[in-house]
């Protein structure tokens, strides 16, 4: 969306937010985490892998290595034996163990809450600093966009663009910003449970007089 979304456009994202709030109420994150360093390894563990599958895997390790400077202690090996089944596991293994040492020895053992400082981190890009920063730390610095928050943005006729970054900033200029947290939150429910990938639910969507059904061919 290279133009300034209009005024109308924003009126219909506000109606379309609204409704999605009374919709899930209790809309949340659905990685199980008790603290910003769990939820920082379950987000990277995230990538290409469905939240159920990451909330069978992390509990065993956060057993063994419940903070970072006894993940940063672990082997690679050892992490990809516990991380096996969440796919990608060398890399997430990598990116884990690379986290948990920069953490360990540039941030005193403590997630930051800082944008600059979370992309510093091994395997952390904008989208899960995104995560870290709105569920950990209750900062609003951007949306998250995964393939739910994608597809719906432009089902929805919210964004025409492809790229996550440009989405996000076309929703960005949307929603309020004390919003951005929630709203992926709200979109990633909707995905789930009514507009689904393959064969979304129209007829039964009672969101529909504010959606334009922007549908793949």
């Amino acid at each position: 969306m290279s133009e300034a979304p209009s005024t109308e456009l924003k009126k219909r994202a506000r109606r379309l937010y609204r409704a999605m709030l009374k919709l899930y109420p209790d809309a949340t994150c659905a990685l199980i985490h008790r603290n910003p360093f769990e939820l920082l390894v379950a987000t990277i563990l995230s990538a290409q892998c469905t939240d159920e599958r990451v909330n069978k895997v992390t509990p065993a390790l956060f057993k063994k290595y419940p903070t970072p400077a006894k993940m940063a202690q672990a082997t690679q090996e050892s992490l990809e034996e516990l991380v096996h089944s969440t796919g990608f596991y060398r890399n997430k293994s990598k990116n884990i163990l690379a986290a948990a040492k920069r953490l360990t020895e540039h941030f005193e053992g403590e997630v930051p809450a800082d944008m600059d400082d979370l992309l510093s981190l091994g395997g952390v890009a904008r989208k899960t600093a995104n995560v870290v920063l709105g569920n950990a730390f209750g900062k609003n610095e951007g949306v998250v966009v995964d393939t739910h928050v994608g597809r719906l943005a432009r089902r929805m006729e919210l964004t025409t663009e492809k790229d996550p970054k440009k989405i996000e900033q076309d929703l960005m200029g949307l929603f309020e910003k004390k919003n951005w947290t929630l709203l992926s939150h709200l979109l990633i429910f909707h995905g789930r449970q009514v507009c689904a990938s393959r064969k979304p639910d129209c007829e039964n969507c009672t969101l529909i007089k504010d959606c334009p059904q922007i549908l793949p061919k």
